[in-house]
């Protein structure tokens, strides 16, 4: 089975809450995502009704489910332990740049600040369809084996 796809199937998320579309490039140090989000998304009707922007919250949803939690289900994959765990958002540090509108195709970029002891700390970079940042900073995790 491809290593991409490998990660997406471990991905503990279902819709509404999955916002990983495609993993476009991976290495050792860093990972490349997108996804784009539909205009019907669940978080668009009560915020700024009539004018609908993108949660904060939402965009480090975004950037944390494709820049941590893929990055660091890659790493465990190449260190041969597999994908059998689950991530723990621990810490984030982003600024917002710009806003981000119904339908628009975010591209996340991440690069390992470190990996130790199944921590995971990443430096994100979210661009908009035109190239354009709108977000970035760190973020931080935890991916602990799963119980039962």
């Amino acid at each position: 089975m491809d290593v991409k796809q490998q990660i997406l199937d471990a991905l503990p998320y279902t819709p509404p809450f999955h916002f990983v579309e495609e993993i476009v490039a991976l290495t050792e140090s860093g990972l490349t995502g997108t996804y784009r989000l539909k205009v019907d998304e669940y978080f668009y009707q009560g915020h700024f009704a009539g004018n609908p922007i993108t949660p904060g919250v939402i965009i480090t949803e975004i950037a944390a489910q494709i820049g941590l939690v893929c990055l660091g289900l890659y790493l465990l994959i190449k260190d041969g332990k597999g994908t059998d765990f689950l991530p723990t958002f621990t810490e984030a540090h982003v600024h917002f740049l710009k806003p981000v509108l119904p339908g628009t195709k975010l591209t996340v970029i991440s690069e390992k600040d470190y990996f130790r002891f199944n921590k995971l700390k990443c430096k994100v970079k979210v661009f908009d369809e035109n190239s354009n940042l709108v977000c970035e900073g760190y973020l931080s995790g935890f991916i602990a084996p799963k119980t039962v």
